[in-house]
Parts: C-alpha cells; sequence; structure tokens
C-alpha cells in the first residue's frame, strides 16, 4: 500500500451531521459536497481530461437506492472517487480501501526485485531505510524504498562519506510511493550548493473550485554536512509517487543530475481528510502544488532518459536501467 505524501496536516474537513442523514443517499450528497468544496484538481483535470465532478453526481445518483447494502453503497461511492483518477483519494471502511492506482497498476513495473538483489549483494550497507554500496566499476548505489521515516543528518554524512571515493553516484527511487516531504527535502538538500527555487505551493480559500492562495514559493536549501558533487543519475518508474515525486522535482533543479528510467506516478496534492455520517474516512488532494515552471506534477514526471527494463537483460541478469546510468556516469 503506498504511503501519503505527508502526514495530514491537521485538516478536517467535517459535514453537518444534521445536514446529511446516514444513509445511502445522505452519504452519498455527503461525499460529493466534501470533494466538491475542497478537492484541488477540478481545473486541471477538467482541462486534462474533460472532468466535469456535476456530471458525476447525476451519473452515479442515479445508482442510489435506499435498500442498498453496506457493500453496494461502498463500491459506487469507490467507482465515483475512481472518476478523479488521483491515487491520494481514498475512503477507508472496515473492510476495505476503495483507491485508484491505474498510475502504476497500468504500467509496466520496471524494477525486478531478484535483479536489485544481484547488484546489493548480500554485504550492503543500511540506515534511514536506505540500502547502499559501491558497484564494482566504483559507481555508489542507493536503493530509496521510502520516504516513510526521518533521516538523520548524521545518516546522510555517514553514505556519502562512505561513497565519496566512488565516480559517481545512482540513487535507486523506483517503487518508492511517498513519505515524509521533509525526509525527501533533507535528502535532496545534500545534492545543492545553494539555496534554488523548485517550485511552487497553494491552499484552498473557499469553497468554488478555483478559490486558492496566490503561488507560494518552495525553495531547497543546501543541507548542513556532506554535499555531494559528482553526477548523480535518479532512477525512476510509475510507482514513484507523491513524495518522491516531489524529490524527482526538487532534483530536476539541482545540478549534475540525470534523471533515467519511466515518468513518474505523479500525486502533486498534499492530502486532507473528511468523514462521512456513517464513519467512513475520506482522504484527498487538497493543496496542489507545481515545478518551478508553474506546471502540474499530478500525472507524474518525465525523465531526461526514457528507459525500459528489458527482457534480454532480465534473462541475463542485468538492470537495464541501472546499466543505462553506469553509461552515463562513465561517459561524464
Amino acid at each position: 500500500m503506498f504511503i501519503a505524501l505527508i502526514t495530514v496536516l491537521g485538516m478536517w474537513a467535517c459535514v453537518d451531521e444534521h445536514e446529511y442523514a446516514d444513509n445511502p443517499r445522505g452519504n452519498f450528497e455527503a461525499l460529493w459536497k466534501i470533494i466538491d468544496e475542497h478537492y484541488c484538481f477540478f481545473d486541471y483535470k477538467q482541462a486534462e481530461y474533460g472532468l466535469d465532478w456535476n456530471a458525476v453526481h447525476d451519473k452515479y445518483s442515479k445508482q442510489i437506492s435506499d435498500g442498498m447494502t453496506e457493500t453496494q453503497l461502498f463500491e459506487v461511492l469507490g467507482n465515483m472517487l475512481a472518476e478523479l483518477r488521483d491515487g491520494h483519494v481514498n475512503m477507508y471502511s472496515s473492510w476495505d480501501i476503495a483507491r485508484n492506482w491505474s498510475w502504476h497498476e497500468d504500467y509496466p513495473s520496471n524494477v525486478s526485485d531478484t535483479l536489485l538483489r544481484r547488484y546489493l549483494g548480500t554485504d550492503y550497507r543500511i540506515t534511514s531505510g536506505m540500502k547502499y554500496r559501491r558497484l564494482d566499476d566504483n559507481t555508489g548505489y542507493i536503493q530509496c524504498p521510502s520516504f516513510a521515516n526521518g533521516i538523520g543528518a548524521g545518516n546522510l554524512d555517514d553514505i556519502l562519506f562512505y561513497l565519496a571515493p566512488c565516480n559517481g553516484l545512482i540513487i535507486d527511487l523506483r517503487d518508492n510511493t511517498g513519505g515524509m516531504l521533509s525526509s525527501a527535502e533533507q535528502l535532496a538538500a545534500r545534492f545543492t550548493n545553494e539555496k534554488r527555487l523548485v517550485g511552487y505551493m497553494q491552499h484552498k480559500t473557499g469553497k468554488a473550485h478555483a478559490d486558492f492562495s496566490p503561488l507560494e514559493e518552495q525553495w531547497l536549501k543546501p543541507g548542513k554536512g556532506v554535499r555531494w558533487q559528482k553526477h548523480t543519475v535518479v532512477l525512476t518508474n510509475r510507482s514513484v509517487y507523491s513524495a518522491a515525486n516531489e524529490f524527482v522535482k526538487y532534483m530536476k533543479c539541482c545540478p549534475n543530475v540525470t534523471i533515467v528510467g519511466d515518468r513518474t506516478g505523479g500525486g502533486a496534492g498534499m492530502p486532507y481528510s473528511s468523514e462521512l455520517p456513517n464513519g467512513w474516512g475520506i482522504r484527498f488532494s487538497a493543496c496542489p502544488m507545481y515545478n518551478r515552471d508553474k506546471q502540474s506534477t499530478e500525472f507524474g514526471i518525465d525523465p531526461d532518459h526514457n528507459v525500459a527494463l528489458s527482457q534480454a537483460d532480465l534473462l541475463r541478469g542485468e538492470d537495464t536501467i541501472i546499466e543505462y546510468a553506469r553509461k552515463l556516469l562513465r561517459e561524464n
């Protein structure tokens, strides 16, 4: 299961318990209204694929009846939420989670655990959830599978000191579905020597779809401690999402960094939580974020070099994407 971009920011969208009854119609109307007033990507997704939230209401309203079971209601409401095409949109009951994971399920994985074990071997080091080692061609390699936990400054110093003799560095971000934005920032901060504008963020200020604060700048400041000065290649696939998507956004602004692999999965909205009259939890995107060119990364970030895992290489025990990164590092 993927992990949210960050812990919910203490925000909670509530509905008046007296306004909506705890029955199928009441829960449907409550859900539709919560999303209508607080979701942040309506205009963007209307432009991208024609999303019409009022038409969505009419479509699914016809499927609501007083005699439907909880399971049937959960399915209808989950299908309605799927119209948003957003991996940060979830509904939680005691028996299931409604989700839309098409951002990675509809694409090749472009990663193999068997191959990763071959490159890592058994004598790799581990700290702050990251595995790292020097490969046989003196390339530094860090596998970063999650930003779910904090990353200590001392841990980053230890990693970069150990890899300092290497000719270049690979950060394998594939299948990193997010976690804490602060962890993504802490790692990215070790790859810049100056403060850099990396993007923008907005906050919802009203109930209308276009009610947002002005764009607020996002800056990446140089990290205190060891900073990497050599060429770096970041490996991506469609399962790079949420805080990991933001990490790629930051790294694209840093010098001597190249992104290799597949387009990321996206997830450019900070999550917000609510609850329906029947107690089902709701989470959805409420604060949109953009890259330094003021473009949304909700549907992902393209790599500098689009490289897929080759079946022929897989049979030879080689990771096409890692080998391409090693080639780039040798040429720099």
